[in-house]
Parts: structure tokens; sequence; C-alpha cells
């Protein structure tokens, strides 16, 4: 999901990980499962979420209101 949101959107970039090639940043972030997604570096979720839920954790992690 973070990858399609960095497709459609200038603003956002996205680097995907494979945690077992890169066990140092894995520790870094305590990557226990996955999907983790970190949000500028001080915001954390796992789990593959369906677009709106995923798209109200990024917004909240920008501290910005839900929209309606």
């Amino acid at each position: 999901m973070a990858v399609w949101f960095a497709v459609e959107n200038e603003h956002v970039t996205a680097d995907v990980v494979e945690a077992t090639e890169f066990p140092q940043l894995a520790q870094q972030y305590r990557v226990m499962s996955v999907p983790k997604i970190v949000v500028n570096e001080k915001t954390q979720f796992v789990g593959a979420l369906p677009e709106e839920p995923f798209a109200a954790e990024v917004m909240k992690a920008l501290g910005k209101p839900k929209e309606k």
C-alpha cells in the first residue's frame, strides 16, 4: 500500500526493505513481523491494512484530522 501511495502522489516516498537482507535495519526499527510501516521515523504500525485504514494511520501520524 505504501508503494502505491508513493506512485500516486509525488509528495510521498516509500522504500521497501527485505528484513533478512538488511538485519541492521530490521533491528533498528524492531521489525518482528511484516509488513511494518514507518512514517517520518516516528510513527510505526504493523499489518496489511486496507486502503482507508492505512490512509487513516498515515494521516494520524502526520497529525492531520480524519477527513469525512
